[in-house]
């Protein structure tokens, strides 16, 4: 069968799957809703969790980042695995012994104030809504490229069936679409990985085939290790060297200010930690993280593998082809605008680090514009260069160098030219991988403006069947915004999910560990040091993604704080200016102290535990 036969097949039968598992275990009250009823076990929750957290940034983009960024992209591999111990170990026992069902009704809690748990409710959702845009861009360049659909297309389809489950099951049907979906996505990943790893070296463990010596068979240009091979392939092409550190924007500052900002950004993420919250008691919570680190392990260390193997494959598939020896797989992901050529007059393809290159993305550019893009520069070669102009330029001024990192994945099974259902159940994954975690997000959404907002703030008595009917129009409202946001994202997937955990870690990571391990700190300075630390992220994030604005240095960092880095600096603004506060405003009341001293024991069960 085709590709596309075979893609139809593999994503008919997951939604079929997710649907079904939706409608059996629909709910009916509030506690199924949000919480799944609090009767998860453990083991599934980890799953749930694992799929939860390894959204279509983990499967689509990762290995794309570490595969262009080389030894600085581990700084994703160390950030989010660390976020989640620092997650595991200090925050969420604590969390799920209060047993709220989300984390602005903790924060409004802790600190006695609805202004406090109306914050938090922006900040939730403000980060919530930057994670999703992620996923459902991810949802449309699977379907663009498996289903022959336009991004858009492909977005609007991913809108429609996350709406369906997630309003019909709320958490507890989401919790055991996530478990299948796990199977899916983490199966989807290993089988070409292996496949690859296989093919390249011989070697079926991607881990130790990365640093194994290449086949003689399938060595392209190169021979011996596998990582030498790519370092003398790199350097070659006008690269620096894959395994070099701390190379252009990211400086060893960048890196470590980087990985501590996903780190503490995990610990904050309010889809992750409301999942602590689906078990029985402390010890399922515990338990569950466990199972947890365990699932996701299993794919963050094969991504690092396949992000070596697809860089080294794309490269040498590429240069010197032409026009008719292009492979299939460049020609079929040209058509989603996520890689391009533009020749520039020899009829062979360069694909290099300098001047010299002409592989492009054009996914941002607007099709009339793009389509007078290739006009000129065909006017251009066909004028001996003296009419036209040449597009390369143009896209170098738009810092559209080389293809989107988003395809290193998807087209790595056909860059190895694996069988149609290999490539075909790789689509299935990255949708199972962007749906899981859209769905988790849209429901910390909906549980903040039905459960925190209308509930808790608005309407406290409101009945169960209002509730549940405010809690699902949110989600309906959500996915159109999450649609929009997926149709007009501000980077590649990677790039805006790094943006939300910015986010987090300069708002929610510091509220919630001073709130657990502070007992001093009161009101007016915990909401002070979130509004200081999130509204100075989201100011320098949308600055320089946004308007191009220069990247701040202080005088003492080169090249100035990226982006995806500043999340650190809004964590430290965040407890400066909560510490600094503290003493000069009350304490909380003895009530809410006793009850943080208690928390603060764990092993100790509560009446909700």
């Amino acid at each position: 069968m085709s590709i596309l036969n075979w893609t139809y097949l593999f994503v008919g039968l997951s939604f079929s799957l997710y649907l079904f598992i939706a409608w059996r275990v629909r709910v009916r009250d509030t506690r199924g809703f949000y919480v799944a009823g609090r009767d998860v076990p453990a083991y599934a929750n980890g799953m749930a969790t694992a799929a939860d957290w390894m959204s279509a940034a983990s499967f689509i983009s990762m290995a794309g980042l570490i595969s262009t960024m080389g030894y600085a992209g581990s700084v994703y591999l160390m950030g989010w695995t660390g976020g989640f111990v620092l997650l595991a170990l200090c925050l969420a026992p604590y969390l799920r012994k209060l047993g709220h069902y989300t984390v602005p009704e903790f924060i409004g809690d802790r600190y006695e104030s609805d202004w406090a748990r109306l914050i938090a409710i922006v900040c939730a959702i403000f980060i919530s809504f930057t994670y999703v845009a992620g996923q459902m861009r991810g949802v449309g360049v699977v379907f663009s490229r498996f289903l022959n659909v336009d991004i858009s297309t492909g977005v609007y389809i991913g809108m429609g069936i996350v709406f369906i489950y997630a309003t019909l099951g709320g958490m507890k049907g989401i919790t055991w679409t996530q478990v299948a979906q796990y199977w899916v996505l983490i199966t989807a990943f290993l089988v070409p990985t292996i496949a690859i790893s296989i093919q390249l070296t011989g070697i079926a463990l991607p881990s130790l085939g990365m640093g194994a010596l290449l086949s003689e068979a399938t060595a392209i240009g190169q021979t011996g290790f596998l990582l030498d091979a790519l370092d003398h392939t790199l350097t070659d092409f006008g690269w620096h060297a894959y395994t070099e550190s701390f190379q252009g924007k990211w400086s060893q500052f960048n890196v470590f200010a980087t990985a501590l900002t996903l780190m503490v950004g995990t610990a904050g993420l309010p889809h992750v930690i409301v999942r602590f919250y689906t078990v029985k008691n402390v010890q399922a919570a515990r338990w569950s993280a466990f199972w947890a680190l365990f699932f996701i392990s299993i794919l963050y260390l094969s991504a690092p593998a396949l992000a070596s193997f697809a860089r080294y494959t794309m490269i040498h598939s590429l240069n010197g082809a032409s026009e008719a020896s292009l492979p299939s797989w460049f020609q079929s992901w040209e058509k989603t605008g996520l890689v391009l050529w533009l020749d520039d007059g020899d009829g062979q393809v360069c694909y290099s680090g300098n001047a010299n290159n002409e592989i492009f993305r054009s996914g941002k550019i607007k099709s009339s514009e793009l389509a007078q893009i290739k006009a000129d520069h065909q006017l251009w070669l066909k004028s001996n260069f003296s009419r036209g102009m040449d597009g390369r330029l143009l896209l170098n001024e738009k810092n559209l160098k080389g293809p989107d990192r988003d395809i290193i994945m998807l087209a790595a099974p056909e860059m190895a030219n694996l069988s149609n259902w290999i490539i075909a159940f790789v689509a299935a994954g990255g949708l199972a991988a962007a749906l899981s975690t859209a769905s988790g997000l849209l429901l910390v959404i909906s549980s903040s403006v039905a459960n925190d907002l209308y509930y808790r703030t608005l309407h406290p008595k409101a009945s169960e069947k209002n509730q549940l009917f405010v809690g699902r129009c949110a989600i309906a409202i959500s996915v159109i915004i999450a649609g929009y946001f997926g149709l007009n994202p501000p980077g590649f997937v990677g790039q805006v999910v790094a943006f939300a955990f910015g986010l987090a870690s300069a708002s929610f990571f510091p509220a919630i560990l001073l709130g657990i391990f502070n007992q001093r700190v009161g009101t007016f300075p915990a909401l002070t040091g979130m509004l200081c630390g999130i509204s100075l992220t989201a100011y320098y994030i949308i600055r320089c993604v946004f308007f191009n604005g220069e990247q701040w240095t202080f005088g003492i960092i080169e090249n100035g704080i990226t982006p995806e880095a500043f999340g650190m600096i809004g964590m430290l603004v965040n407890f400066a200016v909560t510490l600094t506060l503290t003493p000069f405003f009350p304490a909380p009341s003895p009530r809410v102290q006793a009850s943080i001293q208690a928390v603060r024991h764990p092993e100790v069960l509560s009446p909700k535990g």
